[in-house]
Protein backbone atom coordinates (compact mmCIF):
# COMPACT_ATOMS: atom_id res chain seq x y z
CA UNK A 1 0.00 0.00 0.00
CA UNK A 2 1.17 3.33 -1.03
CA UNK A 3 -0.19 6.51 1.09
CA UNK A 4 0.74 10.00 -0.90
CA UNK A 5 0.45 12.95 1.77
CA UNK A 6 -1.39 15.85 0.32
CA UNK A 7 -3.19 13.47 -2.38
CA UNK A 8 -5.26 10.83 -2.04
CA UNK A 9 -4.48 6.94 -1.31
CA UNK A 10 -3.25 4.92 -3.80
CA UNK A 11 -3.00 1.00 -4.18
CA UNK A 12 1.29 -0.22 -5.66
CA UNK A 13 0.34 -3.69 -7.17
CA UNK A 14 4.39 -3.70 -7.36
CA UNK A 15 6.12 -1.83 -4.86
CA UNK A 16 6.62 -4.78 -2.83
CA UNK A 17 8.49 -6.89 -5.47
CA UNK A 18 12.02 -6.45 -3.11
CA UNK A 19 12.87 -7.37 0.37
CA UNK A 20 11.63 -3.50 1.62
CA UNK A 21 9.15 -3.50 4.09
CA UNK A 22 8.64 -0.03 4.47
CA UNK A 23 9.79 2.67 1.54
CA UNK A 24 9.56 6.24 2.31
CA UNK A 25 10.04 8.96 0.00
CA UNK A 26 10.58 12.43 0.21
CA UNK A 27 8.70 12.61 3.42
CA UNK A 28 8.27 16.16 5.22
CA UNK A 29 6.65 15.98 8.86
CA UNK A 30 6.57 17.89 11.94
CA UNK A 31 4.82 19.92 14.38
CA UNK A 32 2.76 23.47 14.31
CA UNK A 33 5.06 26.24 13.24
CA UNK A 34 8.20 23.71 13.11
CA UNK A 35 9.38 21.72 10.72
CA UNK A 36 11.35 18.56 11.39
CA UNK A 37 11.32 15.69 8.80
CA UNK A 38 13.34 17.91 5.81
CA UNK A 39 13.14 15.61 2.25
CA UNK A 40 13.63 12.39 3.80
CA UNK A 41 13.67 9.20 1.54
CA UNK A 42 14.70 5.56 3.17
CA UNK A 43 14.41 1.87 3.11
CA UNK A 44 13.47 -0.47 5.95
CA UNK A 45 14.57 -3.91 4.96
CA UNK A 46 12.17 -6.64 5.57
CA UNK A 47 12.84 -9.34 8.42
CA UNK A 48 15.69 -7.45 9.85
CA UNK A 49 16.13 -4.78 12.29
CA UNK A 50 16.93 -1.73 11.59
CA UNK A 51 18.16 1.35 14.24
CA UNK A 52 17.52 4.88 13.58
CA UNK A 53 20.25 6.89 15.21
CA UNK A 54 20.97 10.48 15.64
CA UNK A 55 21.33 13.65 18.48
CA UNK A 56 18.32 15.11 20.29
CA UNK A 57 16.24 16.72 17.32
CA UNK A 58 17.44 14.72 14.97
CA UNK A 59 13.82 13.25 14.15
CA UNK A 60 13.94 9.81 15.30
CA UNK A 61 10.60 9.75 17.38
CA UNK A 62 8.65 12.20 14.62
CA UNK A 63 9.95 9.53 12.12
CA UNK A 64 8.96 6.55 14.10
CA UNK A 65 5.53 8.73 14.51
CA UNK A 66 4.86 8.98 11.12
CA UNK A 67 5.62 5.04 10.53
CA UNK A 68 3.17 4.30 13.06
CA UNK A 69 0.50 6.60 11.52
CA UNK A 70 0.40 8.64 14.86
CA UNK A 71 2.06 11.94 13.34
CA UNK A 72 0.77 13.15 9.74
CA UNK A 73 3.50 13.73 7.43
CA UNK A 74 3.14 17.15 5.32
CA UNK A 75 4.23 15.48 2.00
CA UNK A 76 6.11 12.83 0.88
CA UNK A 77 5.27 8.88 0.18
CA UNK A 78 4.63 5.90 2.50
CA UNK A 79 5.31 2.53 0.82
CA UNK A 80 4.41 -0.55 3.09
CA UNK A 81 4.87 -3.74 1.91
CA UNK A 82 1.69 -6.36 2.70
CA UNK A 83 1.33 -6.96 6.48
CA UNK A 84 -0.42 -6.22 9.49
CA UNK A 85 -0.80 -2.64 10.71
CA UNK A 86 2.40 -1.59 12.27
CA UNK A 87 2.69 -2.19 16.45
CA UNK A 88 4.31 1.23 17.91
CA UNK A 89 5.89 0.85 21.89
CA UNK A 90 6.25 4.65 22.75
CA UNK A 91 9.09 5.24 25.32
CA UNK A 92 8.89 4.18 29.12
CA UNK A 93 8.22 8.02 30.07
CA UNK A 94 5.33 8.78 27.75
CA UNK A 95 3.33 6.04 29.97
CA UNK A 96 2.01 7.36 33.28
CA UNK A 97 3.12 5.99 36.47
CA UNK A 98 0.01 6.78 38.21
CA UNK A 99 -1.73 4.75 35.39
CA UNK A 100 -3.87 2.04 37.57
CA UNK A 101 -2.66 -0.66 35.18
CA UNK A 102 -1.51 -4.09 36.30
CA UNK A 103 0.88 -5.29 33.31
CA UNK A 104 -1.55 -7.66 32.30
CA UNK A 105 -3.72 -4.92 31.80
CA UNK A 106 -1.50 -2.68 29.98
CA UNK A 107 -0.41 -5.81 27.13
CA UNK A 108 -4.35 -6.36 27.14
CA UNK A 109 -4.08 -3.30 25.37
CA UNK A 110 -2.28 -4.30 22.64
CA UNK A 111 -5.67 -6.26 21.76
CA UNK A 112 -7.93 -3.04 21.67
CA UNK A 113 -6.92 -3.07 18.22
CA UNK A 114 -9.11 -6.13 17.21
CA UNK A 115 -11.58 -5.72 20.00
CA UNK A 116 -12.40 -2.31 20.41
CA UNK A 117 -11.74 -0.34 23.59
CA UNK A 118 -15.36 -1.46 25.22
CA UNK A 119 -15.83 -5.24 24.13
CA UNK A 120 -14.31 -8.19 26.29
CA UNK A 121 -11.46 -10.05 24.89
CA UNK A 122 -11.82 -13.69 23.90
CA UNK A 123 -10.81 -16.65 24.43
CA UNK A 124 -7.99 -16.44 21.61
CA UNK A 125 -7.47 -12.39 22.91
CA UNK A 126 -6.42 -14.07 26.28
CA UNK A 127 -4.18 -16.67 24.60
CA UNK A 128 -2.50 -13.77 22.49
CA UNK A 129 -2.09 -12.19 25.86
CA UNK A 130 -0.71 -14.81 27.58
CA UNK A 131 1.35 -15.76 25.10
CA UNK A 132 2.90 -12.46 24.85
CA UNK A 133 4.10 -11.68 28.43
CA UNK A 134 5.68 -15.16 28.35
CA UNK A 135 7.52 -14.61 25.62
CA UNK A 136 8.92 -11.49 27.26
CA UNK A 137 9.25 -13.14 30.49
CA UNK A 138 6.94 -10.73 32.91
CA UNK A 139 3.66 -13.59 33.24
CA UNK A 140 4.52 -14.23 36.63
CA UNK A 141 3.89 -10.04 37.01
CA UNK A 142 0.72 -10.13 35.42
CA UNK A 143 -0.92 -8.89 38.82
CA UNK A 144 1.81 -6.44 39.49
CA UNK A 145 0.70 -2.87 39.16
CA UNK A 146 3.02 -1.03 35.96
CA UNK A 147 4.38 1.36 37.72
CA UNK A 148 5.97 -1.07 40.34
CA UNK A 149 7.66 -2.24 38.05
CA UNK A 150 11.71 -1.99 37.57
CA UNK A 151 12.51 -0.26 34.23
CA UNK A 152 13.82 -3.41 32.46
CA UNK A 153 10.09 -4.86 33.78
CA UNK A 154 8.23 -2.43 32.56
CA UNK A 155 9.72 -2.24 28.59
CA UNK A 156 8.98 -5.78 28.35
CA UNK A 157 5.63 -5.12 29.64
CA UNK A 158 5.55 -2.55 27.18
CA UNK A 159 6.96 -4.72 23.88
CA UNK A 160 4.65 -7.30 25.44
CA UNK A 161 1.78 -5.37 24.64
CA UNK A 162 3.27 -4.19 21.05
CA UNK A 163 3.09 -8.10 20.46
CA UNK A 164 -0.39 -8.91 21.06
CA UNK A 165 -1.23 -6.60 18.22
CA UNK A 166 0.18 -9.89 16.18
CA UNK A 167 2.03 -7.14 13.52
CA UNK A 168 4.50 -7.97 11.69
CA UNK A 169 5.78 -4.55 11.93
CA UNK A 170 7.29 -3.34 15.36
CA UNK A 171 8.19 0.35 16.12
CA UNK A 172 10.33 0.74 19.05
CA UNK A 173 11.19 4.66 20.80
CA UNK A 174 13.84 4.50 23.09
CA UNK A 175 13.59 0.83 24.52
CA UNK A 176 16.78 0.76 26.21
CA UNK A 177 17.12 4.03 27.36
CA UNK A 178 17.66 4.88 30.94
CA UNK A 179 18.00 0.85 31.66
CA UNK A 180 21.30 -1.48 33.39
CA UNK A 181 23.81 -3.18 31.28
CA UNK A 182 21.88 -6.29 32.34
CA UNK A 183 18.48 -5.35 30.53
CA UNK A 184 20.00 -3.41 27.65
CA UNK A 185 21.58 -6.93 26.62
CA UNK A 186 18.30 -8.63 27.22
CA UNK A 187 16.11 -6.27 25.57
CA UNK A 188 18.24 -6.38 22.68
CA UNK A 189 18.65 -10.39 22.60
CA UNK A 190 14.45 -10.11 22.59
CA UNK A 191 14.06 -7.95 19.74
CA UNK A 192 17.03 -10.07 17.65
CA UNK A 193 14.55 -13.05 18.56
CA UNK A 194 12.08 -11.33 16.93
CA UNK A 195 13.51 -10.98 13.91
CA UNK A 196 14.70 -14.53 13.57
CA UNK A 197 10.83 -15.73 14.10
CA UNK A 198 9.74 -12.93 11.40
CA UNK A 199 8.96 -9.60 12.65
CA UNK A 200 10.39 -5.98 11.03
CA UNK A 201 11.89 -4.21 13.95
CA UNK A 202 12.65 -0.24 13.66
CA UNK A 203 14.33 1.48 17.05
CA UNK A 204 14.94 4.65 17.77
CA UNK A 205 18.06 4.83 19.86
CA UNK A 206 20.78 6.75 21.35
CA UNK A 207 22.27 3.63 22.28
CA UNK A 208 25.24 2.55 20.06
CA UNK A 209 25.90 -0.48 21.01
CA UNK A 210 22.72 -1.38 20.71
CA UNK A 211 22.62 0.40 17.09
CA UNK A 212 25.98 -2.00 16.14
CA UNK A 213 23.83 -4.89 16.99
CA UNK A 214 20.92 -3.96 14.08
CA UNK A 215 20.92 -6.02 10.43
CA UNK A 216 20.70 -1.74 9.10
CA UNK A 217 21.48 1.72 10.41
CA UNK A 218 19.73 5.13 9.29
CA UNK A 219 21.43 8.10 10.50
CA UNK A 220 19.47 11.19 10.61
CA UNK A 221 20.46 15.02 11.38
CA UNK A 222 18.77 17.60 11.98
CA UNK A 223 15.50 15.93 10.45
CA UNK A 224 17.66 14.39 7.34
CA UNK A 225 18.88 11.32 6.49
CA UNK A 226 23.10 11.33 6.43
CA UNK A 227 23.33 7.57 5.96
CA UNK A 228 22.24 4.34 5.49
CA UNK A 229 23.99 1.13 5.53
CA UNK A 230 25.28 -1.65 7.56
CA UNK A 231 26.21 -0.79 10.96
CA UNK A 232 29.99 -1.28 10.32
CA UNK A 233 29.25 1.46 7.08
CA UNK A 234 27.21 4.02 8.73
CA UNK A 235 28.28 4.03 12.73
CA UNK A 236 32.13 4.97 11.76
CA UNK A 237 33.61 7.10 13.95
CA UNK A 238 33.98 9.91 11.22
CA UNK A 239 30.18 10.37 10.71
CA UNK A 240 29.74 10.50 14.44
CA UNK A 241 32.41 12.44 15.45
CA UNK A 242 30.55 14.94 12.52
CA UNK A 243 26.99 14.65 13.87
CA UNK A 244 27.48 14.95 17.25
CA UNK A 245 30.72 17.19 17.20
CA UNK A 246 29.78 19.44 14.57
CA UNK A 247 32.79 21.88 13.63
Amino acid sequence: MTIMFNKHRLESPDAEANDQRVRVTGLEAGYPGRLVLRQLTADIRALAMTALVGPNGSGKSTLLGVLAGVIDATSGQLTYAPGRPPAFVPQRGAVGDALPLTARQTVEMGRWGQRGLWRRLTRHDRTVVDSAMERLGVLGLAARQLGELSGGQRQRVLIAQGLAQQSDLLLLDEPTTGLDPEARARITTLLTDLVADGTTVVQATHDLEAARSADACLLLSDGRLVAQGSPEQVLSPEALSRIWQPE
